[in-house]
């Protein structure tokens, strides 16, 4: 089991509601019992009897932080594994689509219902459709989430040659948009070429760097499996390197920017922000 932020909530959410549980079901009433014994019956209290029995009755620290923080830490832990999952786009390998420093908002029910942690589809909703931009867990290293867009699926024939793509025999139209102006964190890869290409109806931008050696292959998508490829064509480590994406390593869909940070420059790109991913 990976230690990370899942398991984190996860274990959190445990924690904080059993010590609020058993506070309501055991301690809490040998609170009440311990003060209603103090002092004689229907004898007013002195302040300082009245004291000691207020203080009798005030939960133990422990108690009050669990059950503030309980129903906030169970409402984010839902948020985040059945809803939405903020993400920070750590690399370049998506330029010209996504930029370092872009953090985006992940649609986590899109492909599926899962549990936290040992990510197991408990409802299904849907699979990735040619042309989403999927976030998923690393095959190699499942602890590491990774962004590509999704190329092949079960059963295509994949074939990238001369850094174009044929999808099951089929060129993937390109329309040539020209060269690629950037400043930024987009600075690297400015000169590039920027194309426009059609995955079946579906448009998106990709770069291509002519000064990179030419990577040509083959290959069979499996059955639940997943073909995926960064839009900068010649610098993304992708299912060209390490094979497909297993269904089960699905995280989501990436669908908004919601806040950008270029580093070169340590301001917010507000132009990004609220940008749809296509």
């Amino acid at each position: 089991m990976q230690f990370d932020f899942p398991t984190i909530m996860v274990l959190a959410v445990l924690i904080t509601g059993v010590i609020w549980a058993l506070d309501a079901w055991l301690w809490a009433p040998k609170r009440r019992e311990s003060a209603e014994q103090f002092g004689a019956k229907d004898v007013p209290l002195t302040d300082e009897q009245q004291e000691e029995k207020e203080k009798r009755l005030k939960e133990p620290v422990i108690v009050e932080y669990s059950r503030s923080l309980f129903p906030v830490i169970l409402i984010v832990l839902i948020l985040r594994s059945f809803l939405i999952e903020p993400f920070r786009i750590p690399s370049g390998s998506m330029m010209p689509t996504l930029l370092d420093g872009d953090f985006i908002l992940v649609n986590k029910f899109t492909y599926g219902i899962r549990l936290p942690v040992i990510n197991k589809k408990i409802i299904g909703m849907g699979a990735p459709q040619r042309g989403d931009v999927a976030v998923f867990r690393y095959p190699n290293d499942p602890s590491v989430d990774y962004i590509k867009r999704v190329i092949g699926l079960p059963g295509d024939h994949i074939v990238y040659r001369n850094k174009k793509l044929y999808i099951n025999g089929e060129l993937m139209p390109l329309n040539d948009l020209g060269r690629y102006e950037a400043s930024g964190v987009g600075i690297t890869m400015a000169g590039a070429q920027i194309l426009e290409e059609d995955l079946t109806a579906k448009k998106h931008h990709i770069l291509v760097d002519h000064d990179r050696p030419v990577l040509n292959m083959e290959y069979r998508v499996a059955e639940d499996e997943y073909f995926v490829m960064g839009d900068n064509r010649d610098n993304s480590n992708d299912s060209r390197f390490w094979g497909t994406v297993p269904e089960r390593n699905l995280v989501g869909r990436a669908f908004m920017i919601w806040m950008n940070w270029d580093g070169t420059n340590n301001g917010v790109t507000w132009s990004r922000i609220g940008q749809t991913i296509e």
